[in-house]
């Protein structure tokens, strides 16, 4: 669950690349700095950070790549924070590319992984305003608070609703997953989808609601349950829309 950015430096800077990473636990600035290769797939960069005694610390490592069905160029890196290590992959979009800017976003790296949803407590609820939810879900070993934000780039049937967004401690907005509206084929009741992307996998859960809730604005979030026919089309991993 991670979110962030970076950009380009002049050739002559100390740094090839300056940005922040953020996740819900922290907000924390970073650096890559060019290292010497030696072979070709050793990494291009060193990531480092100021701890906070205000020693330089080396974090991770990055390495420049090519999209093999865009071509286009982007940054893998795999850092520790002290949670253990984490991919995450730093890509331009659309409009940074035709601009030829030097601004990269950091996304987590899509998860092939599931993780069993097991005992999960929850809940949604439609805000007033702004076509969007909020809501919370948690277990013994996580507690999130998150929101639901409309997906205004959604261009196919299949593209996500909504975005999952959770904050930093300074407040800067992290996705951690995707939502998708959906009906019950066996009951033609409406319920949320939902979609998280953790460090330990894709955790897939449902919104429904039951006989008191319907028709009101709050849902309970339960463990998603495979059924032989899909209310919606199967998804492996995040889409990334946008």
């Amino acid at each position: 669950m991670f979110a962030g950015t970076l950009t380009k430096t002049a050739d002559t800077a100390a740094a090839a690349f300056t940005g922040m990473i953020h996740s819900s636990r922290f907000d924390i600035a970073i650096q890559l700095e060019t290292r010497t290769k030696m072979s070709e797939r050793s990494p291009d960069f060193d990531v480092t950070a100021v701890n906070k005694s205000g020693r330089k610390v080396r974090i991770g490592t990055a390495w420049s790549e090519i999209g093999n069905t865009t071509d286009n160029p982007y940054l893998s890196m795999q850092i520790d924070v002290g949670l253990g290590p984490v991919r995450v992959n730093a890509v331009q979009t659309k409009e940074a590319r035709e601009a030829q800017s030097g601004e990269y976003e950091i996304i987590p790296l899509v998860s092939n992984g599931t993780m069993k949803s097991g005992s999960i407590s929850g809940e949604l609820t439609a805000m007033d305003a702004d076509n969007a939810f909020a809501g919370y879900i948690a277990n013994m070993m996580f507690d999130l608070e998150f929101i639901l934000v409309e997906n205004t780039y959604k261009t196919e049937e299949t593209h996500p609703d909504y975005r999952i967004e959770v904050s930093s401690p300074r407040g800067t907005p992290i996705r951690v997953g995707s939502a998708w509206m959906a009906r019950s084929n066996r009951t033609g009741n409406d319920y949320v989808s939902l979609l998280f992307n953790t460090p330990d996998g894709d955790l897939r859960v449902n919104a429904v609601q039951n006989e008191e809730q319907r028709g009101g604005q709050t849902f309970s979030i339960i463990p998603f349950v495979q059924s032989a026919a899909p209310d919606r089309p199967g998804n492996t991993g995040l889409a990334l829309v946008g």
